[in-house]
């Protein structure tokens, strides 16, 4: 779920965790998106699904500075991707700097049933997981796939999953909504 600082909330699936983690805020005219303000907002983030990872080492302001670097790059590279533009230089080395780190482990529950993620859980360790998620989708077969939502003001990264390759919009509900009611509006004012 993503808020607006002006008021109302919209259900966006940017089709990758990476990706979501570059939602979670911004610098410049991003910055009022802000969730991450304090280490404790970074691991409140992690610990939600579908990543779930609950840390069980304190996340650090050190961390939480290599999570905003790290937020910036994915932003960057999977525009540069859309746009198909080259990938910035900083950005390749700081994901790939983020996921020279250990990963999550995952670890089986003793039923056999359930999975979670294995101790020590550190914020160093998720953003690990995430960067490599990113080098994954950069260098896979959803790579052609990653979008730029097609509103003219919205700037929401998605890879498009759908079967036809034909999503356009970062939401239906959001900026879809809005196309199809200024069509409405325009296709109106075009008959009277």
């Amino acid at each position: 779920m993503l808020h607006d600082p002006r008021g109302g909330s919209f259900r966006f699936d940017a089709g990758a965790v990476c990706l979501d983690f570059a939602h979670t805020g911004g610098e410049g005219a991003y910055a009022v998106f802000e969730t991450l303000h304090q280490p404790a907002d970074l691991g409140e983030w992690l610990a939600q699904p579908p990543l779930a990872a609950v840390m069980t080492v304190p996340v650090t302001a050190r961390e939480l500075t290599a999570a905003k670097a790290l937020r910036q790059a994915i932003w960057d590279a999977a525009h540069a991707r859309a746009a198909h533009h080259p990938l910035p230089v900083e950005a390749v080395a700081t994901i790939n700097r983020a996921a020279a780190a250990a990963p999550l482990i995952p670890e089986l529950a003793a039923d056999g049933t359930t999975a979670g993620w294995a101790p020590p859980v550190r914020a160093t360790h998720a953003l690990s997981t995430l960067a490599r998620e990113m080098i994954d989708l950069l260098s896979g077969p959803l790579s052609g796939r990653i979008r730029e939502c097609a509103s003219d003001n919205c700037p929401l990264v998605f890879v498009d999953t759908s079967r036809p390759g034909a999503r356009r919009w970062c939401s239906m509900e959001r900026c879809g909504n809005r196309h199809k009611l200024r069509a409405l509006r325009a296709r109106r004012a075009a008959d009277s």
